[in-house]
């Protein structure tokens, strides 16, 4: 594919590095890393061992992750379609 002065293939290796990026900016927030706790941080009870095991960093039990993640609220969507009814509102 002509490019103008790029060399061939620069389309092709901005792509990968856009996605590297991506990919290493998201394992960045991943999740909890270092020593976990072995109580609760909301709660107060104990976390079990193989819970801390699995999940190194850990600082919540169970349901106390379960509610925080159920209080999440979803991310609105962009409309990219144009339809009518978008420019309405």
């Amino acid at each position: 594919m002509a490019g103008g002065w790029a060399k061939d293939g620069a389309v092709s290796e901005q792509i990968e590095a856009s996605i590297r990026d991506e990919l290493e900016r998201l394992q960045s927030r991943r999740g909890p890393v270092g020593e976990s706790l072995t109580e609760c941080a909301d709660c107060g009870e104990e976390i079990p061992q193989a819970r801390r095991e699995a999940i190194p960093g850990v600082k919540l039990c169970v349901e106390c992750a379960s509610e925080r993640d159920a209080r999440r609220a979803p991310r609105g969507g962009i409309n990219r379609r144009g339809s009518k009814d978008s420019q309405l509102k």
